[in-house]
């Protein structure tokens, strides 16, 4: 990235100077015309200066501009809209934020030849500011191709010149203050982004005196993101934690797409988020005459010489509680497992405190409950408390030490535990979506669309490849299923509850049959008493994977002609080549399914159940298998387990003019 060359300009008694001094001024009159008077930026263009890009119709315009009207030292860079004659120009986008004072002559704002837009601040303070699109290579091929334009709703692009739907970078993407007409909340499918909306004051973060280019979620920490759970809904956040959530009013003409994200289709209503985490709603050209406006509740803002007179009558009782706190810290402080671990010991006393008494219930399985704790830092996390434990302390701590070095994207990170007196209880990273399950069955509230189950699908075969195979030791989860699937804030899937039987020092075997919902996974080899392989978990992620796609559990009963067990069912239609009659019924809408990619699923669940497990493949195996990197090919005979029973479905195949074709799909009890 091209970084701006930052110049100190000092004064000089020279003629020179004094001639330099004159053409200044007289670029920076009313009467100079700018150099770019149009809507568009080439590879190498600068604006300094009150030179401006000037949207089509003359709505918006780039540049400098001041906010207050004698404009004296208050010029900001950014977006404005221009086009109500009654009003000041309105700053709606700005890169370095509503605060940053720059002297126009001596900043300047450009599309450089490697493809970046790049602002170089000389402000009224003194430091330098600057800030970048940050663009990398791999997303241009070719820099002197593109173009920037100032579109007429106020979205600022870089594209294509001939193409104008290649869009490599876009202000609606990274909207700062401002939501215009047009923009938009959530997560954005064509571009995998999460678009959020932050106040202009939250911009920086500040690097050895230079921003970091990209506008960040926390500097104040103010966010305001889309409730995907709630139609045309809100949620305001604050350094990760709701301060509070609504809707918007439905006379805003907020469109949502597939429960994703939303546009704000009004023409004229533009929305903005106060560094106080007030959202006020107003019309474009009047002048900012608020419409509407959220708050949250009881957000009353006390005066500082009340704060103040309070701070001064309780200044005794305030200190003893604080000397009583760092006593008590210094008790029950945090302490690493050991010098080479990254665990954290916690007591049981910090454990209740981060939890409020175990209040906030998140869920229960086979192990224990599952609580809501924040620890010190505003850090959210998951604790679980266990139940049945086998093992002493010792062990214990021997093994979750082993689960606390395993470090995976897709696999649910321990943070720490605790073993004091009969107390076991693990802290895991907190999962903001929950459960795979949770979202995937009938009685979810938002379903999901393609493109994210084959994202789970995938994301969490690759965590479970990981146990397997990229580990010291092969970790056999032994308990594969939707429920241990965990969602964070972006969907993006982790494994969790790997190692607890080990952990736990229990027969996991007589354990898993007094469990609800899990004997629908269980493979045929936990059934028969044959000897527990890491396979088991292959053939529990097949009967996931079926789940993942017809949106139904595995188990339940199904009236298909002759069928009654759904897997049984799949495997024939996958043989048959029709997969779409497997596809949940709520995607019938979902233009996005790949057809291609779904039979690619479909086949690669029917090699993972398999009923022998040296015919089913390994889990780094079924990555590449849905990826396409691994043809998956139609098998010539699957043995598939119903109920006690074995079941061949067979492919016969003749010749017809030098062309195989499918003759019949065969079923064969071979339990006899």
């Amino acid at each position: 990235m091209e970084k701006p060359t930052k110049t100190k300009h000092m004064p000089s008694s020279s003629p020179f100077a004094v001639i330099l001094l004159y053409l200044m001024i007289k670029v920076m009159s009313p009467g100079f015309k700018s150099a770019y008077a149009t809507d568009a930026l080439f590879p190498g263009q600068f604006l300094t200066g009150n030179q401006t890009l000037l949207s089509k119709h003359g709505a918006f315009k780039l540049g400098f501009d001041c906010v207050f009207p004698r404009c004296g030292y208050d010029y900001r860079f950014g977006i404005w809209y221009i086009k109500s004659s009654a009003c000041r120009p309105l700053l709606v986008w700005s890169p370095l934020g509503d605060s940053i004072d720059c002297y126009p002559l001596y900043s300047r704002f450009g599309f450089t030849t490697y493809g970046n837009l790049q602002l170089y601040c000389n402000p009224v303070n003194g430091i330098v500011n600057g800030w970048s699109s940050d663009l990398s290579s791999s997303h241009v091929i070719d820099s002197d191709s593109l173009l920037t334009v100032l579109l007429d709703n106020g979205n600022l692009v870089i594209r294509d010149p001939v193409n104008s739907s290649l869009v490599i970078w876009q202000s609606f993407d990274n909207p700062i203050g401002t939501l215009l007409p047009g923009g938009w909340l959530g997560f954005n499918r064509n571009t995998s982004k999460n678009v959020f909306l932050i106040p202009h004051a939250s911009v920086i973060s500040w690097r050895n005196g230079e921003a970091d280019g990209a506008p960040l979620e926390a500097a104040n920490g103010i966010v305001l993101a889309m409730n995907p759970n709630q139609g045309g809904g809100f949620i305001v956040k604050e350094n990760f934690h709701e301060i509070y959530h609504g809707t918007f009013p439905s006379w805003m003409g907020i469109h949502e797409d597939g429960g994703n994200f939303f546009l704000f289709s009004d023409a004229s209503v533009y929305v903005q988020l106060n560094k106080d985490g007030t959202i006020t709603a107003a019309k474009l050209g009047e002048c900012g005459s608020v419409l509407w406006s959220a708050h949250a509740p009881h957000n009353h803002k006390i005066h500082s010489v009340v704060i103040l007179t309070v701070i001064v009558v309780l200044t005794l009782l305030l200190t003893a509680l604080v000397l009583l706190w760092i006593i008590q810290k210094k008790s029950v402080m945090d302490r690493p497992v050991n010098s080479n671990s990254s665990l954290t010991i916690f007591s049981n006393i910090q454990i209740k405190k981060a939890t409020g008494n175990f209040s906030v219930k998140l869920g229960e399985g086979g192990f224990g409950c599952v609580f809501k704790g924040t620890l010190q830092g505003s850090t959210l996390v998951a604790v679980k408390k266990l139940k049945d434990f086998g093992q002493g302390e010792k062990q214990f701590r021997a093994e979750a030490q082993t689960i606390g070095m395993i470090q995976h994207i897709n696999v649910v990170r321990l943070f720490g535990f605790c073993a004091e007196g009969s107390k076991r209880l693990l802290v895991y990273e907190y999962m903001e979506n929950g459960s795979l399950s949770s979202h995937l069955f009938p009685k979810s509230p938002a379903t999901l669309v393609w493109e994210l189950r084959y994202r789970i699908a995938l994301g969490t075969a690759r965590g479970l490849a990981y146990l397997h195979e990229g580990c010291m030791d092969c970790i056999i989860h032994c308990d594969m299923k939707p429920d241990n699937v965990l969602l964070d804030a972006d969907f993006c899937p982790k494994v969790a509850d790997f190692g607890l039987a080990k952990l736990l020092g229990r027969d996991f075997s007589r354990a898993l049959t007094t469990m609800r919902g899990t004997i629908g996974y269980l493979a045929p080899e936990w059934i028969s008493g044959l000897p527990i392989t890491h396979k088991a978990d292959v053939y529990s992620y097949g009967m996931m994977l079926l789940e993942i796609v017809s949106g139904r559990r595995n188990a339940e009963k199904i009236k298909q002609g002759r069928f009654t067990y759904f897997p049984i069912f799949a495997a024939v239609k996958v043989n048959e080549g029709d997969v779409m009659c497997l596809l949940d019924s709520r995607l019938e809408d979902d233009v996005d399914v790949d057809v291609e990619q779904l039979m690619r699923v479909c086949r690669t669940a029917c090699w993972c159940i398999q009923d022998a497990e040296d015919h089913r493949p390994m889990m780094g195996q079924v990555v590449q298998m849905l990826q396409g990197v691994l043809d998956v090919q139609l098998g010539s005979r699957w043995t598939l387990h119903d109920g006690g029973k074995r079941m061949e479905i067979t492919r016969s195949q003749h010749k017809n003019n030098h062309a195989k074709q499918t003759r019949m799909i065969m079923m064969h009890d071979t339990t006899k």
